[in-house]
């Protein structure tokens, strides 16, 4: 009989990919993919370069690249010149990229509303510390502090 960690993790992994798939159609429904949405998000208060908005959002440079180069395509996002690195321009949200941004938050701020009406938010608030307190043993066993 497997422990109460081993489904504590399975639940987490079986949450993660639940909300992923709520997450593409949320995006899907503003005409975006939730990779699109999540590198809106991550340049929507500061420009970032390509490697850091891969790095926020722990995922690989060329996959933020490709993203990237296809909401620029789509006039979402632009990219501007850094004054820090010739080399290395920051991303962008556009005026039609922050609204892209805002209706599809909008939307999934009411899914997320129905979604957890049912859980009194005293439950949320101690599983999102029991969440960020295995987020921070995580960090230490990776000995990676602040990599996500």
């Amino acid at each position: 009989m497997p422990d109460e960690t081993a489904r504590l993790v399975a639940d987490v992994f079986e949450a993660a990919g639940a909300l992923r798939r709520l997450g593409e159609r949320t995006a899907a429904a503003e005409g975006l993919t939730q990779a699109r949405w999540q590198v809106l998000s991550v340049v929507s208060d500061d420009p970032l370069t390509v490697p850091q908005a891969a790095r926020r959002l722990g995922v690989s440079r060329q996959n933020v690249q490709r993203v990237a180069n296809d909401l620029t395509s789509l006039e979402l996002a632009a990219y501007e010149p850094n004054p820090d690195h010739r080399g290395s321009p920051l991303l962008t949200l556009t005026p039609r990229g922050r609204q892209a941004l805002d209706r599809v938050t909008a939307r999934a701020e009411a899914l997320h509303r129905t979604l957890f009406a049912a859980i009194p938010d005293e439950e949320i608030r101690a599983t999102r510390a029991s969440l960020r307190r295995l987020l921070s043993e995580l960090d230490r066993q990776e000995g990676e502090v602040g990599r996500r």
